[in-house]
C-alpha cells in the first residue's frame, strides 16, 4: 500500500464528513426559524441510520460480488457485519476498510439530500422509516450498478451500469444525485404541499448566511467527494479537483447573472444555489473533461438549474428545497454533457461528440439516466405510499403551521422561539 494514498483517503473521508453539517445548515438556513432544528436531525438522523444498515449488510450490497452475475445487486453474505474487512490486503491500493468508510458517506449524504424536499411537514419517526426503506431498496442497488466494478480476472462481478453498460459516473451523478432528485420528487408528490403553499411565511428561509456559510462547507467537503473517487494521490485526482473548482465558481456566476437579468439582483441564496448546482453536475463529470469543459458544464448547470426550480411552481408540486431543481435536473445535466465534452486527455480516457468520439458515448449516459430515474422514482413512490398508508407521513397542520420543532423535538432553536410543550400530545410526531 502507498501511504501517501491512504492518508489521502482518510483525508478525503473526513471532507466529506464536513458535508454532513454543511448540507445541515445550507438546508436548516432555507426553511423557518421553527423548522430548522428539525431539518437538521433529519440530515443527521439519515446519515446516521445509513451508516448503521451499511456497517450490517449495505456494503455487501453495493460491493459484494453481484448475484447470479446479473450484475443488478451484490451479495448481502460476503461482507455481512464487514468482519471480512479486518484482514490486511497486501494487494489492495487502500484498505479495504478504508473503502467502506469512505463510501459510508456517499450512501448517509445522498439519503439526507432527499429531505430538502419534506422539509417542516413530514414525521420524524415517518422520515427515519423511509431513509431504513429508502437506502436499502433504492441506493444500494443503484450503487451497486454504478460503482461496483468487476475484478481484472473475472473473479468478481459487479454492476451492469458501470461494466456492461460501461456509462461514465466518476463521483455519482447517476447513484447519489439523480438518485436523490428523483426521489425527492416521488416523496414531495405522496406528501403533497405544505399548508399555505406557495405563499406561506412559514415557508421563507430564516437565515441566508447559514445558507452561505453551509454552502462554504459543501464546496469543501466535495473536494473530497470528486477528487477522493480517484482512490489515489496522483494525476487523477489532481484533475479532478481542478474541475471541481472550475465548475463551481462557474455555476455560481451563471444563476448570478441570470438573476440579474431576470429579476433585477443577484441574490445570496442564488449565488448559494448556483455553486451546488454546478458541484452537482460536475460529480459524474469531472474525470472525463478538461478544465474548460468543466467551466462549460458549471456554466450550463447554473444557468439551467436557476430556471429549472420555477418547474415545482408550474407543475403544483412542493419540493420544499429545490432538491428537484438542483440535484435532479444538475445531475441529469452533468451526466448527459459528458457525451459532448469529454476528451480522451481526462483520467477517464474517453472522447465524447465534441471531441470526435460520435453520438455513442452520450447514447450510453442517456440509457443510465433512464434506468436510474425509472428504478428510483417508482420504488421510492411505493415506499411512500405504504408508509403514508400505514403510519402516515405528514404531522397535524396545527404543528406543522406554528412549526415542527417543538412538536417533534420539544425544543426550539431560538429562545424567542420557546413555548411551553405538552409531551403526551398526540400531535408530536
Amino acid at each position: 500500500m502507498n501511504s501517501g494514498d491512504v492518508a489521502w483517503i482518510l483525508a478525503a473521508g473526513a471532507l466529506l464528513c464536513i458535508m454532513i453539517p454543511g448540507l445541515a445548515l445550507f438546508y436548516g438556513g432555507m426553511v423557518g426559524s421553527r423548522r430548522i432544528l428539525n431539518m437538521m436531525m433529519m440530515c443527521f438522523g439519515g446519515m446516521s441510520i445509513v451508516a448503521v444498515l451499511w456497517a450490517v449488510f449495505g456494503y455487501s450490497m453495493v460491493f459484494g460480488n453481484s448475484i447470479s452475475g446479473a450484475g443488478l445487486l451484490g451479495d448481502v453474505t460476503e461482507y455481512f457485519g464487514m468482519e471480512k474487512l479486518l484482514a490486511e490486503d497486501p494487494n489492495a491500493p487502500i484498505p479495504a476498510a478504508l473503502f467502506a468508510a469512505f463510501q459510508l458517506f456517499f450512501a448517509g449524504i445522498t439519503t439526507a439530500i432527499i429531505a430538502g424536499a419534506a422539509a417542516g411537514r413530514m414525521k420524524f419517526g415517518a422520515w427515519m422509516t423511509f431513509a431504513t426503506l429508502w437506502a436499502t431498496l433504492v441506493y444500494f442497488p443503484v450503487a451497486h450498478w454504478v460503482f461496483a466494478f468487476s475484478s481484472a480476472d473475472g473473479s468478481v462481478t459487479g454492476g451492469w451500469i458501470v461494466n456492461s453498460l460501461k456509462a461514465i459516473d466518476f463521483a455519482g451523478g447517476t447513484a447519489v444525485h439523480m438518485n436523490a432528485g428523483i426521489a425527492a420528487l416521488a416523496l414531495a408528490l405522496v406528501l403533497g404541499r405544505s399548508a399555505g403553499w406557495p405563499k406561506s411565511e412559514h415557508t421563507k428561509p430564516h437565515s441566508r448566511p447559514l445558507v452561505l456559510v453551509g454552502a462554504g462547507l459543501l464546496w469543501a467537503g466535495w473536494f473530497g467527494f470528486n477528487a477522493g473517487s480517484a482512490l489515489t494521490a496522483g494525476q487523477s485526482a489532481a484533475v479532478v479537483f481542478l474541475n471541481t473548482a472550475v465548475a463551481a465558481s462557474a455555476g455560481l456566476l451563471a444563476w448570478a447573472l441570470v438573476e440579474r437579468i431576470r429579476l433585477g439582483s443577484a441574490s445570496s441564496m442564488g449565488a448559494a444555489s448556483g455553486l451546488i448546482s454546478a458541484l452537482v453536475a460536475i460529480t459524474p463529470a469531472c474525470g472525463a473533461v478538461s478544465p474548460l469543459g468543466a467551466l462549460a458544464i458549471g456554466l450550463i448547470a447554473g444557468a439551467v438549474c436557476s430556471l429549472a426550480i420555477e418547474l415545482k411552481f408550474r407543475l403544483g408540486f412542493d419540493d420544499s428545497l429545490d432538491v428537484v431543481g438542483v440535484h435532479l435536473v444538475g445531475g441529469i445535466l452533468g451526466t448527459l454533457l459528458i457525451g459532448l465534452f469529454a476528451t480522451e486527455a481526462a483520467p477517464n480516457r474517453v472522447n465524447g461528440l465534441f471531441y470526435g468520439g460520435g453520438f455513442g458515448l452520450l447514447g450510453v449516459q442517456a440509457l443510465a439516466t433512464l434506468a436510474v430515474l425509472a428504478y428510483s422514482f417508482v420504488v421510492t413512490w411505493v415506499i411512500a405510499k405504504v408508509l403514508n398508508v400505514t403510519m402516515g407521513l405528514r404531522i397535524h397542520e396545527a404543528d406543522e403551521l406554528r412549526g415542527i420543532d417543538i412538536a417533534a423535538h420539544a425544543e426550539a432553536a431560538y429562545l424567542s422561539d420557546e413555548e411551553p410543550v405538552e409531551l403526551g400530545s398526540p400531535h408530536r410526531g
